[in-house]
């Protein structure tokens, strides 16, 4: 038995890696690049600023590119070559300038992202993914090299529709115990934040509390599925029930 209470929030997708600064005293890395923000919202034709930093001891040369990306069940995200090779993809709505950076150590730059919406883009959110790769760099004889990304999410104007499915729930058996699965869709055209979400359980037969499970957040995209995790640790059996509560970002 499933119970839900879904108040719906705009989203935002997972960040682009950002490498752990080096401890105090620690030698720094020949490379060490960041980019802040590390997401874009943007809001039809408009276009942003990201700054680019690379803190390592080397110069590098940084070659910019745009891509698609896909997001599996558990929310991990891969690159998908080819701009098109993704539904409801923005990457051929972007416009990169440069294309390449030149970066000194402890030096930044500035990299423009702009968006152009085609006419009758679909009404809601777009997404793609700003490639940072370095050049090869010779190290230590090993040709290091840093690849990072800047999630961009371009909303077309137009009607938008906010719904969510909770599907399937079942246990899975782990080393570290009981975790309950939730899968859950996204029918809407926007992406939604799935934040805090708690599993409220039961026994069945007396509706006595048992406990409360809390799942990591995470984000699902137009039209899509994820899976949230609850890792149950209480050693109790028996028939019991399930509510499922999926709150919005505060101030929504």
């Amino acid at each position: 038995m499933i119970g839900a209470f879904i108040p719906l929030a705009a989203a935002a997708l997972v960040p682009a890696p950002v490498p752990a600064s080096t401890g105090a005293g620690a030698a720094r890395p020949p490379v060490l690049l960041t980019a802040a923000p590390a997401r874009l919202d943007l809001a039809g034709s408009t276009r942003a600023v990201v700054r680019v930093t690379n803190s390592g001891t080397k110069r590098v040369v940084v070659d910019v590119s745009r891509t698609g990306f896909a997001v599996d069940l558990r929310g991990h995200p891969r690159i998908v070559r080819g701009a098109g090779a993704v539904a409801r993809s923005a990457a051929h709505w972007l416009t990169l300038r440069p294309t390449h950076l030149t970066l000194g150590p402890r030096a930044s730059a500035s990299l423009f992202v702009a968006s152009k919406l085609p006419r009758r883009a679909e009404p809601g959110d777009h997404d793609a993914v700003v490639l940072l790769s370095t050049r090869p760099l010779e190290t230590a004889h090993l040709a290091a090299r840093v690849r990072m990304g800047v999630v961009v999410v371009v909303r077309a104007p137009g009607r938008i529709v906010r719904r969510l499915e909770l599907r399937r729930l079942r246990v899975v058996r782990r080393r570290r115990g009981r975790v309950l699965e939730l899968t859950v869709a996204n029918r809407g055209n926007v992406t939604e934040s799935l934040e805090r979400a708690r599993a409220v359980v039961s026994r069945a037969a007396s509706g006595r509390h048992v406990a409360t499970l809390i799942a990591g957040s995470r984000d699902l995209r137009p039209r899509t599925r994820g899976i949230l995790e609850f890792p149950f640790r209480a050693r109790r059996h028996g028939l019991m029930t399930a509510r499922i509560v999926v709150f919005a970002e505060p101030g929504r």
